[in-house]
Parts: C-alpha cells; sequence; structure tokens
C-alpha cells in the first residue's frame, strides 16, 4: 500500500538551531573545530522528542529525522515521525516538517535513513502501531492487524520535500516472528563486489520470545524487500558496514561490550556474535560507518570505519567517536564528544568530508546535532601492537615489543611511544621512526615491574607524531 503526501511544518518559528551552551551557530565551521546545535528542545512543537536518524542525500542535503513524541515512552502510542533538513553542510536546517502523524491511537516510530546513491531516492523506515508496540506484537503478518507491530517506510524522490508511504510488512516478516521494527538511525547501500547497489536496512526482530537481528535488502533499488536469516539470540538495534574485503559486519546493541557478527553474502546471513572489548557499552543504540564508501580496496581509506557511542559499561553518558583503520579489528582513534548524559547516535558523511552527528543530549530533553573533521579527531591510522615478553617477574626489568604499522594513505614523521603502566612500574619512551604508507617498526620499551606485582595487568602504548595520537593494548602476566 502507498500514499503521498506532503510534509507539513511544525513549530517552525520556534525551533531555533542553537548550540549547547546557548549560542547561536551561523558560520562555518573551520578545520579542526568541533559544533553544536540544538535540532529540538523538548516543549518546542511537541512535548518530546527521541530516536535520531541522519543522511547526506546525492545533492547533499543533510536530513534529520526523529520521533515526536507526547511523552517520552515507545510505540504503541501517538507519535508522529518528522524531519528538518540543511543545505549548507549542517550549518543552518529548514523548519521541521512532519512527514508521517494519524490520528491516536496510531502511532510511527523509530527512523532510518537510506539513500540509493544510484537513484537519488531517500528511503525513511519506521514502526507503525495501533495497539501493540515491539514487546506486544502478535504473530503474523497481517498488515491490517492492529495487534501486529507494522514495517512501514516513507519514500522521497525530491530531495527529502515530499513523501511517499508503504507498507511492506507482508514482505519482510516471517508469520511466526512476534515484533519487528526498523533499528534506527541509517542503513547502507553495498557500493562493491558481486552484490553491488543492494540496499540494506536493519531490524530487531523477536522469534519465541528471543530478540534477534536481522537485514532486509532490496536488489531492484527498493521495488521489492527480502529479509535474511536472523542472527541471535541476543540481537538488539544494531547497525551494518561494508568492509573493504566485501563482507559486511554488523555492530549490535549489548552490554557491557557492543557485539557484532560478519556476512559474506550480503547480508542474507550472519556469523554468530561474538564480542567487540574495544567498544564498551551500556546497552544503547550507536552507530559505525565507512569514512569512504567508495575507496577502492588498495586505497588505505576503504579500511576506516567510524563509530560513535556512550562509552560506559553501565549509563548512557561520555558520548564518544571512534575511528578504527583496520575495518573494525581495532579501535586506536577515540575523542569524546559529550561527557555528560547522552543516549543515541548517528553518524554521516557531509560533502567536503566533515561528519555530522546527531545524537540525544541532557537526559533525552535535546536532540543535538554536532559535527567535526578528522583534524579534531586528531588521531593517525596505525596499528598498535603489544607484544610483551614469554614471562614478567616482580621487581625486574624486561622488554616489551610494541610494533607501530601506519595506516594512513601519507608519509608519518618521526615520533614517540609510550607504555601506560600500572602503579609503581616504570616504562622509558621510545622514539619510532618516520613510516610511509604500511611501513612498520618494532621498538623496543624498557618495563621495570613494581615488586610484588602478580597476576595480570594492562599495558597500553601510545604512538605520536605530527600533533597526532594513536594508541593499542595488551595483557601481560606477571609472576613473583
Amino acid at each position: 500500500m502507498q500514499r503521498k503526501a506532503s510534509v507539513a511544518l511544525l513549530g517552525a518559528a520556534a525551533l531555533l538551531a542553537v548550540t549547547a551552551t546557548g549560542t547561536s551557530y551561523a558560520a562555518s565551521p573551520a578545520p579542526g573545530e568541533l559544533t553544536f546545535q540544538d535540532l529540538t528542545v523538548d516543549g518546542v512543537g511537541s512535548p518530546h522528542y527521541r530516536i535520531p536518524a541522519l543522511t547526506t542525500s546525492v545533492k547533499g542535503t543533510v536530513i534529520a529525522a526523529y520521533d515526536a513524541r507526547p511523552t517520552l515512552g515507545d510505540l504503541p502510542g501517538n507519535i508522529s515521525i518528522v524531519v528538518r533538513r540543511s543545505t549548507d553542510n549542517g550549518v543552518t536546517w529548514q523548519p521541521q516538517q512532519v512527514v508521517r502523524r494519524d490520528a491516536a491511537p496510531k502511532g510511527y516510530g523509530d527512523p532510518s535513513l537510506l539513500v540509493d546513491r544510484t537513484t537519488g531516492r531517500i528511503f525513511l523506515f519506521y514502526a507503525a502501531s495501533v495497539n501493540q508496540g515491539f514487546f506486544g506484537s502478535a504473530t503474523g503478518n497481517d498488515e491490517s492487524d492492529p495487534n501486529v507491530l507494522q514495517a512501514d517506510y516513507s519514500y522521497s524522490d525530491d530531495d527529502g520535500v515530499t513523501w511517499t508511504h508503504r507498507r511492506i510488512t507482508r514482505q519482510i516478516k516471517d508469520p511466526a516472528w512476534a515484533g519487528m521494527f526498523a533499528a534506527s538511525g541509517e542503513g547502507i547501500q553495498l557500493r562493491h563486489g558481486a552484490y553491488k547497489g543492494r540496499l540494506i536496512q536493519q531490524y530487531a526482530v523477536r522469534v519465541n520470545g528471543a530478540n534477534y537481528a536481522a537485514s532486509a535488502y532490496s536488489d531492484d533499488h527498493g521495488e521489492t524487500w527480502r529479509m535474511g536469516t536472523p542472527v541471535g539470540p541476543g540481537g538488539d538495534e544494531n547497525k551494518t558496514v561494508e568492509l573493504s574485503d566485501g563482507r559486511i559486519m554488523l555492530n549490535n546493541r549489548s552490554k557491557p561490550y557492543r557485539t557484532v557478527a560478519y556476512s559474506s553474502d550480503g547480508g542474507v546471513t550472519y556469523t554468530p556474535f561474538v564480542q567487540d572489548t574495544h567498544l564498551t557499552d551500556p546497552a544503547n543504540n550507536a552507530s559505525v560507518m565507512r569514512y569512504n564508501p567508495d575507496a577502492a580496496p588498495s586505497d588505505p581509506q576503504s579500511s576506516w570505519l567510524l563509530f560513535s557511542n556512550t562509552e560506559d559499561a553501565s549509563a548512557r553518558r561520555n558520548l564518544t567517536v571512534k575511528m578504527s583503520c583496520d575495518n573494525g579489528r581495532t579501535w586506536p582513534i577515540r575523542k569524546v564528544v559529550d561527557p555528560g548524559s547522552a543516549a543515541y547516535s548517528t553518524l554521516t558523511r557531509l560533502p567536503g568530508g566533515r561528519l555530522g552527528l546527531l545524537y540525544e543530549r541532557a537526559d533525552y530533553t535535546h536532540l543535538t546535532y554536532s559535527s567535526f573533521d578528522l583534524k579534531w579527531l586528531g588521531g593517525t591510522c596505525a596499528d598498535i601492537t603489544v607484544t610483551p615478553p614469554a614471562t614478567l617477574k616482580a621487581g625486574t626489568t624486561a622488554e616489551v615489543t610494541v610494533r607501530v604499522v601506519n595506516r594512513m594513505d601519507v608519509r608519518r614523521a618521526a615520533g614517540t611511544v609510550d607504555l601506560t603502566v600500572p602503579a609503581g612500574w616504570t616504562a622509558q619512551q621510545r622514539a619510532v621512526p618516520a613510516l610511509d604508507p604500511g611501513q612498520g617498526a618494532n621498538i623496543k620499551v624498557p618495563v621495570t615491574v613494581a615488586a610484588g606485582a602478580s597476576g595480570s595487568a594492562a599495558l597500553t602504548a601510545t604512538y605520536r607524531t605530527m600533533g597526532l595520537q594513536a594508541s593499542g593494548g595488551g595483557t601481560v602476566t606477571v609472576t613473583p
């Protein structure tokens, strides 16, 4: 089913773009600058806002989507899907517009944006409810059943100005499943390999009382959709990213660490979940993206990933951006965007190479748009491997090998490496030679172990060059 709708304005005069500190932001950001703007404030246009989605269209328009909610509760409820558009890289934003709204008890929530880079069509996925939400949804895929949480999306062929609505529950939902909803944020389109052009939107699904993750995909530019095999249990809101080797990595909400799975068939099936202990998480929605998805596999940038989440094992706070130089195997670069209360976040690359970040801030009272570039992130892509000797004895000095490999696409000047060691230990700084792209060096770092130390201890190596840095860690075992 589908119908055409023009978007309506909502609270346009009051929804001003202001920074998180209350100052208007009206200039293009400088290199190395982190910017903030509040796109929503609770009580202005709607009692509450939640669940950010963000993308950049083929024309370079930045589109933010989110829920306008009467309460902070999820579906079922009389929730609307709204958007704001920016045609100047997120510097200024047009008034808020309603994409989907109906009278109670109907509601629409949890948006996710996806752009077809071939056709330019913009997809906006969300769940549609009448009587039931995710946990109460009935089994079956009857698209008129008010007790089934429905799979809807809207699409725009005019850069997000007007939208047409469709329901695809019957196409993608196994009737044996209960609740199912699109994971909010942004979907992907594959750029390389046998499945080039495939559109992929992630879902969380409830099967026999347990939660799974699955990819809905289309090979005909969204005319028809199919659902892959769910991975789990333990699935939740999740994102995917295409890796330079052709695989897809699924990154899943989980506590105290994110879990990941991999697909070699374009998102149809995935490996079982495993923890990524580099990605601490309090069970919160997050974002992962490839910095340059069009880069050839031989280009170092093809392996660069960016990830945002609230880096805390128990609380939704400390919003942090990380960068991986090796398809997510390690995350040597990190920087805090907001150390305070924060929640869901979503990333997109802007025209010119900056990154846009939309996130929930200040105990869900604001949706804040931030932008930054790699200069602000301040790191350098490098593999950092810490290899201790076979045995480390308390009270003695030994050499720990730190291997540094330059994963940038440019030469890095000579630098240094330092080891962060436990209290009572000491480690000496050592020089690292200049490194060409792909070149590595093994650096011997003398470490003195504290007398009386025993058991396992964590070591963190930090490589610094040209005002930039990367880090990596390892664990050593100390014998008395």
